[in-house]
């Protein structure tokens, strides 16, 4: 289970400090699909890059499996099972897909385990196998590899910071496809961030943050009539970015 107790997080303006994170509590319970939204500007992306450890909170503790982790590294996070994947995937010119879900697997996967992989977030293996994870792939293709790549790393928790950020509706509709098969196959626990509806729709949990603070938490069945209420009236969010 990921813990957060009354976690803050501040940066410097100008010589101002500017609180980005307000004294957020949250669990996030083993093998849930989570959705964190809310409106741009609210604290959603910071607070990922919170738990996976590329920033650290100016305040308050994370407690990962009853670890408290607060005060470690990226890397000493990895290892206890957490990832990440970024808006835009990053690119790596050289380095095959298979390849790469053998470094992901921390072994040489044989051929039919990746395509396994592949398969499940609905890319067809014999035409990405061999390929490289170069800027010949689209977006929506960068981002079904990396769910597989992640998937490869069997995790405890995986979160995904807007993974429908820049690619079409197709590959729109074959990653929500990619989370109802991460969501059914696995009994790790997922968050992502998110405003998408059809992501939503997919969550056991959701958690609403605005103005660095959650304003709405639970789950789905109770969370999301509530903001599609308000969308409808209001179009969209209320509070300010």
């Amino acid at each position: 289970m990921l813990k957060l107790e009354n976690v803050s997080f501040n940066v410097d303006v100008d010589g101002s400090n500017l609180e980005i994170i307000d004294g957020v509590s949250l669990e996030v319970p083993d093998g849930a699909f989570t959705v964190i939204t809310g409106p741009n500007g609210g604290g959603k992306s910071t607070l990922a890059r919170l738990i996976m450890g590329i920033e650290k909170p100016t305040g308050g503790k994370i407690i990962y499996n009853g670890t408290d982790i607060t005060s470690l590294s990226v890397t000493e996070r990895a290892k206890l099972g957490i990832g990440y994947a970024f808006q835009q995937p990053p690119r790596f010119k050289g380095l095959t897909v298979r390849r790469l879900l053998s470094l992901a697997a921390g072994s040489e996967l044989p051929i039919d385990e990746c395509c396994g992989y592949l398969t499940s977030v609905g890319l067809c293996s014999k035409d990405y196998l061999n390929r490289e994870m170069d800027n010949s792939l689209s977006g929506g293709e960068a981002k079904r590899i990396e769910i597989a790549t992640l998937m490869a790393r069997k995790l405890g928790l995986a979160i995904f910071d807007e993974p429908e950020a820049g690619i079409d509706l197709w590959s729109f509709s074959m990653l929500v496809e990619s989370f109802k098969a991460m969501s059914k196959g696995s009994h790790q626990s997922v968050i992502v961030i998110s405003h998408q509806e059809r992501i939503m729709q997919l969550a056991d949990e959701m958690i609403v943050i605005a103005d660095g603070k959650i304003r709405d938490s639970g789950s789905k069945d109770k969370i999301f009539p509530r903001l599609m209420g308000e969308f409808n009236e209001n179009c969209g969010f209320r509070g300010h970015d």
